[in-house]
């Protein structure tokens, strides 16, 4: 039976998650229905979804909090507080991609305790999520993530700036970062979404050990996952295809929005 209301979602960023996550709403989703966009370029936009303008209401980035019920952001981390604020002062359901960020402006959190928003993290890149929310139940002693990404997805990170690393005629594997989850969050803003949605998961983002390879060799961004607890000892790994638009994120980033949003009106959900 279709809802008689569906959730109304507004998309910060159509970048390539953005317009993958439109098309699909687009498409049809019963429950769901895109109803604006927060872009830089509306007739850019327009050619991917032509509705903008005729149903589709191209707003400010804070504008889309007053007429949706999910804000999906997909901005660049710097601009995530035009987003996350007025959609959680709001009590809207705030998707953020830019997960990374969370762990940077934590008063969000605390935030949406005082006025009713939800937070809702998609797995995105993340193979596992379930297991390390099932282990973080009981007593997880440890969590190791190893990043691989070609060295022009981890181009202009902050951390890479300030320490004057460069990945320039690379030839062989090469070591750029070993810390926690929380420090990579702010080294790698643009990099390490995976890793903060899997410290928040487990037992936190000073808990989380991270490492960041930049490897010539590779085409795909992979991700290992080892993790040590008191029900279980598992490990996980993914190789992830970057998007054309921008290399520093995974195609199946999209289809993981999709997936939280589709949980939300579906009458049957899989997962904890």
């Amino acid at each position: 039976m279709s809802r008689a209301k569906p959730l109304l979602v507004g998309l910060a960023g159509m970048g390539g998650v953005g317009i993958g996550v439109a098309k699909r709403l687009e498409a049809g989703i019963d429950g769901l229905r895109l109803r604006a966009v927060s872009v830089r370029d509306v007739e850019k936009a327009k050619r991917t979804v032509p509705r903008i303008g005729n149903g589709v209401d191209a707003v400010t980035p804070a504008e889309l909090a007053e007429t949706c019920d999910i804000v999906l952001e997909g901005l660049p981390p710097k601009m995530f507080r035009e987003v996350a604020v007025p959609a959680i002062e709001a009590g809207r359901i705030f998707m953020p991609l830019s997960v990374g960020q969370l762990l940077v402006h934590w008063d969000l959190v605390d935030r949406a305790r005082e006025t009713g928003a939800r937070i809702l993290v998609p797995t995105g890149a993340l193979i596992g999520l379930d297991a390390v929310r099932a282990a973080a139940e009981g007593e997880i002693q440890s969590v190791t993530m190893i990043t691989r990404k070609p060295p022009g997805g981890l181009e202009g990170a902050p951390y890479l700036v300030e320490n004057g690393i460069s990945l320039v005629g690379l030839n062989a594997p090469k070591k750029v970062f070993d810390g926690t989850a929380r420090e990579g969050a702010r080294g790698f803003p643009a990099n390490v979404n995976v890793a903060a949605a899997l410290s928040l998961a487990g037992i936190g983002p000073d808990r989380t050990r991270l490492e960041i390879w930049a490897d010539p060799a590779l085409d795909r961004n992979t991700h290992r996952i080892e993790v040590e607890a008191d029900v279980a000892r598992f490990s996980m790994a993914i190789q992830g295809v970057p998007t054309e638009e921008n290399p520093r994120t995974g195609k199946i980033t999209a289809l993981s929005a999709i997936a939280a949003l589709r949980g939300l009106v579906s009458t049957l959900t899989v997962g904890t």
